[in-house]
């Protein structure tokens, strides 16, 4: 198989993640003696101030963790929808939808209080440790990538008339941060030396870190949150809103452990985040999978995992969320998808098919069945899916960069390329992954996304703005995934960590959207199907073949278009095997050669305590280190 870059193999520590600064921050804190825990939130607030576009601590975050010897556990950095934010409040505003930005859409913050509960209970360092690092590149500067400065082009007139706050931070000398130029952020830098300074008294190492939660959901950080809700915002809707968020929504959450769910499969065991994200809907594709699978990368194996993925969604859009009981073990046995996997033709499916498990009637959001009007698919340079952020400016754009090029889902009547128009319109943000195994065997798979620069005006005393969740419930009453108070917006994050025989070896992750859990199976396919490679796993051969995603469901994120049949390919596909999939009725578009996916992971062999990494290619920013 061909790929870019060498799989690292090593005996001391793996790090893979979505930006390089953030990887070799957490290579550092794992050569100053900490472990794969301490290093992961180094590295998460690193990916803070260098991916900006991307995630802020205001956001949120899945975190899927394997202590060494002990049993895989979730983290839940999502936080719940705030007291006052319910679907009837909403619709007495007018709305149909949350809008994909402002303060309407932001869910308590979770982001910050996962990381810090991951660091006092699973690592050894102090909080100093590990935050100075982001505080070096927020106070001293760091050379943007290319999509921040995209990110903040195309929302630079919004935040030169609307967010000023945050033209303060991305606007420095009044024009979008350059590439090679250093991008500072010294709103952020005080933020967290003000909080290391309130917390230095506080006692011993955990004591400082929950004093610095503390801080967090009561104290300064606390009432500069909540007068940002308070302040009327411009979003999506094309209105100005204030928010819900309260101090007694951020003084009443905290981010919690539960167990994942998992599915076993020709030997492993893939962990996964519960149904308040999208994550149970890999497990269903594995077990939708028929006994024997067809030749690997042909056109019979991509329709039937394209084919595939479309009846889990479905399942998804019928069954998920926090605000119902969800009946995962029907929805994962093997009755109910031996019966499924008989809706699996030899033709392409336009049809959203969800099913009852456990003789239950299924119950689709009506927005769900309005597919999106005739109209030219945008092609994202990097296939990325994930939410809606502001935009005002109106006019053409080339093919883009990153995450910010192409047309989002559920967008159409534009071209590849082009910006939706006026303040109500709206460009695409995207998410982060890393991944750690350290030496002794702890391992971890995060997620982090939401606080985008794009999604709220920066808070001005903070340096980053709340994020957008909430753009994923729906207001329509009596849904799984009805905006509720008190209950997560089902998410689409969802890192993965797979067990041989019961003991971890793998954790892996992408950034993208809905399209997280349609690149995530076939990288693991592309793993579990090869033999393993000079004593390890072909992880970057496994991350650089080609991939894809398809359209046939509801976009998650705000305006929750959908476009049946839809099936985007990157162009390094066999030509023979494109022509196949168009005869059986995929509505095929070719994007880029490289344009599908950023993958990350890592994996460690248990019998000879082999470490390997490998990261994504694609945008020229993910890394993987490691020795």
């Amino acid at each position: 198989m061909f790929t870019t870059r060498p799989t690292l193999q090593g005996t001391f520590g793996m790090v893979s993640s979505t930006h390089w600064l953030a990887s070799q921050s957490a290579m550092a804190v794992l050569e100053g003696g900490g472990n794969a825990f301490d290093a992961a939130v180094a590295g998460a607030f690193v990916l803070h101030v260098v991916e900006p576009h991307l995630n802020g601590p205001a956001g949120e975050v899945p975190i899927l963790l394997a202590p060494a010897g002990g049993r895989v556990r979730v983290l839940c950095g999502q936080g719940v929808a705030p007291a006052g934010a319910s679907a009837a409040r909403y619709r007495d505003l007018g709305l149909d939808l949350v809008p994909g930005t402002g303060p309407l859409a932001a869910a308590v913050p979770g982001a910050f209080d996962a990381w810090l509960l991951l660091l006092r209970d699973h690592g050894t360092k102090s909080l100093e440790d590990v935050l100075k690092y982001a505080i070096g590149y927020a106070e001293h500067g760091h050379p943007p990538v290319d999509n921040v400065a995209a990110a903040v082009d195309t929302v630079r007139t919004l935040f030169e008339t609307e967010w000023t706050s945050s033209a303060a931070v991305y606007l420095p000398g009044g024009r979008p941060p350059r590439p090679g130029e250093r991008l500072r952020n010294p709103a952020l830098a005080a933020t967290w030396r003000r909080l290391l300074a309130e917390t230095a008294r506080a006692g011993d190492r955990e004591a400082r870190i929950d004093a610095a939660r503390e801080v967090w959901r009561s104290g300064f950080i606390a009432e500069a949150l909540v007068r940002q809700s308070r302040r009327p915002t411009l979003d999506t809707s094309g209105e100005r809103h204030t928010g819900t968020l309260t101090e007694d929504d951020l003084a009443g959450w905290s981010a919690s452990y539960e167990d994942p769910v998992t599915y076993d499969w020709h030997g492993w065991t893939v962990c996964k985040v519960g149904p308040w994200s999208q994550g149970p809907a890999f497990l269903q594709q594995l077990a939708l999978l028929p006994p024997e699978l067809p030749a690997y990368g042909s056109a019979d194996y991509v329709h039937l995992l394209i084919e595939g993925c479309k009846l889990a969604m479905a399942d998804r859009e019928a069954w998920y969320g926090d605000a119902a009981e969800v009946p995962v073990a029907a929805l994962l046995s093997d009755a109910y998808n031996a019966g499924r996997r008989g809706l699996i033709g030899a033709e392409a499916s336009y049809e959203l098919r969800p099913g009852s498990p456990g003789g239950r009637t299924p119950r689709l959001p009506a927005w769900a069945h309005v597919p999106v009007p005739g109209g030219t698919r945008g092609v994202d340079p990097m296939g990325a899916g994930e939410p809606t952020v502001a935009e005002v400016s109106a006019g053409p754009r080339g093919s883009g960069d990153g995450a910010l090029g192409g047309t989002a889902p559920g967008r159409a009547g534009t071209a590849p390329g082009d910006i939706a128009t006026g303040p109500d319109g709206a460009t695409r943000g995207d998410t982060c992954h890393l991944d750690v195994v350290d030496r002794w065997g702890n391992m971890i798979a995060a997620t982090p996304s939401g606080g985008w620069l794009q999604s709220n005006p920066v808070v001005p005393e903070l340096g980053f703005p709340l994020g957008t969740r909430l753009q994923m419930a729906w207001l329509e009453e009596g849904l799984p995934n009805t905006l509720t108070p008190g209950r997560r917006p089902r998410t689409t994050l969802t890192p993965s960590l797979a067990l041989r025989d019961g003991v971890p070896v793998m954790a892996f992750g992408t950034p993208g959207g809905d399209q997280q859990d349609q690149w995530q199976p076939h990288f693991f396919l592309a793993v579990a199907l090869r033999a393993p490679v000079r004593g390890g796993l072909d992880l970057q051969g496994a991350i650089d073949a080609p991939n894809w995603h398809n359209d046939g469901f509801p976009s998650s994120f705000y305006p929750r278009g959908h476009q049946p049949g839809a099936v985007t390919v990157e162009s390094r596909m066999p030509a023979g095997v494109v022509a196949e999939l168009r005869r059986r009725g995929h509505d095929i578009t070719l994007g880029p050669a490289w344009s599908e996916g950023r993958l990350c992971a890592v994996a460690r062999d248990p019998e000879t305590g082999v470490l390997s990494a490998a990261a994504n290619p694609r945008g020229m920013q993910g890394y993987a280190v490691g020795r």
